[in-house]
């Protein structure tokens, strides 16, 4: 089935308020194995959508049309579809009682002809009641194309799409299932280009690459009548997209951290950290204590981290984590000693299992001839230390800064995978 969203309203196309309702109306349908081809925005005209009706009837199987159920003179929703479909418009019983019923409670509104229109639908349709809110929906199949209205507020569509339209769409058997693959260590373009060949004969499933701030994910789609056989159809899928080497030659799968659109770097290091009993602890310069105020929003992070040190400048380093001064000026700020030494000086100092140390240059200019994106991250266990460098280049102050913060994250996270 080929679906359409028609969203009715100027307020939409003078960016007034955002269409939100497309968004969750594509991925309701999208649950039902529905393709949504189309998204349209058309302002409260009738010859207008008139004409994205006509439209729609030749391209779609279903035609969904929200907002402009209301009681004023520009909600011409419904009567622009009676139109086009050559119906009249008739009452629906029960959104006639609900009128009446609202009206009988709330005697300071005064009830006017034009309020009757909201309980109003095209002929031969099924009502979709509204059980917050006045204005009925409605459900109609005219030759071959299924239309549906529905009212415009978020508050009253969600409702009648999951307790009144999914039902009567929910025939269709086949479902859409997704997976989504989070990678750390790969860039958007390099992953494309080695899963080309795959990207380019994909079928079903499907695959989508999408490119967040220092990371990138797979989002695996496949359309079946269940869980078990999507899974079937995911891992195969899975199996192929981790066998695929980097072009340094590194599998996909030493590249892949986690799952699911929730996930993060830090969700995982907390999870490791609390089933492994471990706690953890940081001296962070550049990054401000971004690095601990993301583990801190996790619930239970007092569980596995107790506190740690933001040391911005190189004095506080010295005094507040007791590394020689001296040492610190003859290896400078930003170097591997550093780092090191901050995380092995904040691990002893809080008698953590991990400690990490991040020093470098957020930007936007060089410093101590190091230029913008130069990062030093140190990570200490109880037996040893060790540091990596990375340059985060073209980013701006706060990506550095965030993208700092995934490294060391990373870095936590193959330590306690190796331990």
């Amino acid at each position: 089935m080929k679906a359409e969203i028609i969203a009715v309203g100027t307020e939409i196309l003078t960016g007034q308020i955002v269409n939100t309702n497309a968004q969750f109306l594509s991925e309701k349908m999208a649950e039902l194995g529905i393709d949504v081809f189309f998204q349209t925005a058309v302002g409260d005209n009738e010859g207008r959508l008139l004409s994205v009706l006509e439209t729609a009837r030749d391209r779609s199987n279903l035609v969904i049309l929200c907002g402009g159920l209301g009681s004023t003179e520009d909600d011409l929703t419904k009567q622009t579809l009676a139109k086009f479909l050559g119906r009249k418009l008739v009452f629906d019983e029960q959104a006639s009682e609900n009128l009446d019923n609202f009206f009988a409670t709330r005697p300071e509104h005064n009830r006017t002809p034009n309020n009757e229109r909201q309980a109003q639908l095209v002929e031969g349709s099924t009502p979709l009641q509204n059980i917050t809110g006045l204005a009925v929906g409605g459900l109609l199949e005219v030759d071959g194309v299924t239309y549906v209205v529905l009212p415009g507020p978020p508050s009253e569509l969600k409702p009648m799409v999951l307790k009144e339209l999914v039902p009567l769409l929910s025939d269709n058997k086949a479902q859409l299932y997704s997976r989504v693959l989070r990678f750390f260590g790969i860039g958007e373009s390099q992953l494309v280009t080695i899963l080309a060949e795959l990207i380019d004969n994909q079928t079903d499933p499907t695959l989508a690459p999408y490119a967040k701030t220092g990371e990138v994910t797979l989002r695996l789609s496949t359309k079946a009548d269940s869980q078990e056989e999507a899974d079937r159809k995911l891992d195969v899928m899975e199996a192929q997209i981790l066998a695929i080497k980097t072009l340094d030659g590194q599998p996909l799968s030493d590249l892949i951290y986690g799952y699911g659109d929730d996930n993060s770097l830090a969700r995982v290091v907390f999870d490791f950290l609390k089933e492994q009993n471990k706690t953890i602890t940081a001296a962070e310069s550049l990054t401000a204590g971004l690095f601990q105020s993301t583990l801190a929003n996790f619930s239970g992070s007092s569980d596995i981290f107790n506190g740690g040190f933001v040391t911005y400048s190189i004095e506080q380093k010295a005094k507040m984590l007791g590394i020689p001064l001296a040492d610190l000026q003859e290896h400078g700020v930003y170097s591997h000693f550093t780092a090191q030494q901050m995380a092995e000086k904040s691990r002893q100092l809080t008698d953590a299992d991990f400690g990490v140390g991040l020093t470098g240059v957020a930007g936007p200019g060089e410093s101590d001839g190091h230029p913008a994106g130069t990062v030093f991250i140190g990570i200490a266990t109880r037996e040893s230390v060790t540091s990596i460098e990375v340059l985060i280049g073209g980013k701006s102050r706060s990506d550095v800064r965030y993208i700092s913060t995934l490294y060391a994250f990373n870095l936590v996270r193959q330590t306690l995978l190796n331990s």
